[in-house]
């Protein structure tokens, strides 16, 4: 069952967990690049379950604790930055392509990376989603 959570903007104090969550996804963020960049954090309860690294209209990074993947936090985070970004892109490896086709990024891979791009246009599916990280 999947249990709500609210995004917003990570507080200079929460950049440790944030880190935390996205070098556990394996993902390697600077020391100082989630203070210069708009850094959203997910939260359930009082619990960091996602962050995303916004620079710009740009995804640098996104993940969520591993026990609350697949429950809607990825994509929370996404339409979050959405809402802040209309017109997004990201670079991400090839195995979470569905997690950005099912939010409406259009994408292309070549040499074993891709390549999302999603204008402010609104989503097929309704909202809904589809795959989620």
């Amino acid at each position: 069952m999947s249990r709500a959570v609210a995004v917003r903007p990570a507080t200079p104090d929460e950049y440790v967990t944030a880190r935390s969550i996205l070098e556990g996804a394996l993902l390697t963020v600077e020391r100082g690049r989630l203070a210069r960049s708009s850094t959203l954090v997910a939260v359930a309860g009082d619990r960091i379950v996602g962050a995303l690294v916004l620079d710009g209209c740009e995804v640098d990074a996104v993940a969520v604790r591993p026990g609350r993947r697949g429950q809607g936090v990825g994509t929370a985070l996404v339409e979050a930055a959405v809402d802040r970004r209309p017109s997004l892109s990201a670079g991400f490896d090839p195995s979470v392509r569905a997690f950005y086709t099912a939010l409406g990024f259009d994408v292309r891979c070549s040499d074993g990376r891709c390549r999302g791009r999603r204008s402010g246009q609104a989503r097929s599916d309704g909202g809904r989603g589809g795959g989620d990280i």
